[in-house]
């Protein structure tokens, strides 16, 4: 052999040697490769942007996007009850609570009463209005009374009519008075008694006529009937329609005046639907009219009708009250205050009230800086407090202001929040961006005040190898 064949050799020993050696590595490498995936994807620790979920990478940075502080990424089915409990809690650095203006303030106790204001119309008093009507068919032959809004007394007469029947009727009672004089002179008992029996027949006709007792005493003692009759009024009061003039012919029973007593009046209040079942019988009433500003007229629920208007929604609720100087008139618009006692209630403020239209969220500060959402009931909201009837306990500190920025906060953290945004950041892809412990979300990695978002990469600096999709 010559020498070029003796180095040759041993070169291509070595080459296969190591071309041995390096598919039996390739080999056992590719064995073991599925295994180690599985362990990194156990023992690795992700981290993602809680405003692009799609960024994922294996350490701690920012987001190349919008800068902000990566978070530890947490997948839904791999996390502890622990970690599922707390994802919808968020955390604010004090720095962080000075600027979102959150104050606390605990849920307590206080007597509430719930206010209701509504519009009415003052109205007659329906049960003191009465018509002066004809008793008889005849002749009116004097008003006593001749214009509307007048006074009129029940004592004093307001009209006088003629009847011939009136006339007639007075004149057989006194024929009647006179044979009773005549048959008590029998001595037959039958005769004598039934004297009586006419006398009462014939008074009891007058008093169908409208005849009074001092009036039938009147004739008794004067023997001879009355060619005019006067005419009283049922009751004291103000003359609000005049049917008749003077020397007009009536049948029996037309109407002549129509008289109310305005000493006292209904305000016909509506309440709306979602209002009336505050009212209860015998409430106090407070009455409000522009015409006199400043005063209060007091009265009364005497009646709740028992209807709905369709057309307003309203129900209509009956205040009576007394008219000192008849200052209320009828058909005047006035404003009626009621105030329903609620007894002692558990109260926050409304401000802390977050409704969705499903849900009714407050934030409740578990721990100094911590905050978690309480699903609540609520009941009547009374100026700026509103009944807690459910999901709250005496002594819950809740946020009174800031809570849609705390809420904002655990949107963007990935939590289920109280706004009811359950499809944005927290299911935006499957094991999207979710805090892993308390305070991720809102202190960025446990840092006191949350950092400056670093400024994005230039020169497309943004690795395409960082997203999932």
């Amino acid at each position: 052999m010559n020498k070029s064949v003796k180095v040759a050799i041993p070169i291509v020993l070595i080459l296969v040697a190591a071309a041995a050696g390096g598919g039996y590595y390739l080999y056992h490498q590719k064995r073991q490769a599925p295994a180690g995936k599985e362990k990194a994807a156990q023992g690795q620790v992700l981290y993602t942007c809680a405003m692009h979920p799609f960024i994922i990478k294996d350490k701690p940075g920012t987001c190349p996007i919008c800068g902000m502080q990566l978070i530890k990424k947490v997948e839904g089915t791999q996390a502890s009850a622990e970690e599922q409990k707390m994802l919808g809690h968020v955390s604010l650095s004090p720095t962080q609570s000075v600027m979102a203006n959150v104050a606390t303030v605990p849920a307590e106790y206080a007597p509430l009463s719930k206010e209701i204001n509504a519009v009415g119309i003052v109205q007659y008093d329906q049960s003191r209005q009465a018509k002066v009507t004809a008793w008889v068919a005849g002749r009116i032959d004097k008003l006593n009374v001749n214009t509307v809004g007048a006074f009129v007394s029940k004592g004093r007469p307001v009209a006088e009519i003629y009847s011939p029947d009136l006339v007639a009727a007075q004149q057989e009672y006194l024929l009647a008075l006179r044979s009773r004089d005549q048959f008590k002179k029998s001595t037959i008992d039958a005769i004598s008694q039934g004297g009586e029996g006419l006398v009462a027949s014939a008074r009891q006709r007058l008093k169908l006529l409208g005849v009074k007792d001092e009036q039938i005493a009147g004739l008794e003692k004067a023997g001879h009937p009355n060619i005019k009759l006067p005419i009283y009024t049922p009751l004291s009061g103000v003359v609000i329609e005049k049917v008749v003039q003077e020397g007009q012919y009536v049948n029996m029973g037309d109407p002549l005046f129509n008289i109310a007593d305005l000493s006292t009046v209904w305000v016909e209040v509506e309440v709306y639907e979602n209002e009336f079942s505050f009212v209860k019988m015998g409430q106090r009433v407070e009455i409000l009219s522009q015409s006199y500003p400043g005063k209060t007229f007091a009265g009364r629920v005497s009646f709740i009708y028992p209807f709905l208007d369709p057309k307003t929604r309203t129900v209509k609720v009956r205040v009576e009250l007394a008219n000192p100087g008849l200052k209320l008139k009828p058909d005047m618009f006035v404003n009626a205050q009621i105030k329903a006692p609620l007894g002692s209630a558990l109260v926050v403020p409304a401000t802390a009230l977050m409704d969705t239209g499903k849900r009714q969220v407050v934030w409740v500060e578990s721990q100094p800086g911590m905050f978690e959402p309480h699903d609540v009931q609520v009941g009547a909201r009374v100026g700026d407090k509103v009944q807690i009837l459910s999901g709250l306990k005496q002594g819950d500190k809740v946020a009174a202001s800031g809570g849609y920025l705390i809420d904002s906060e655990s949107q963007l953290a990935g939590g289920s929040g109280g706004g009811g945004h359950e499809g944005h950041a927290g299911a935006a892809a499957p094991g999207a961006a979710a805090p892993a412990a308390p305070g991720a979300a809102g202190q960025h990695q446990g840092h006191g005040a949350p950092a400056a978002p670093a400024a994005p990469k230039k020169g497309g600096g943004m690795d395409m190898g960082d997203m999932k999709m």
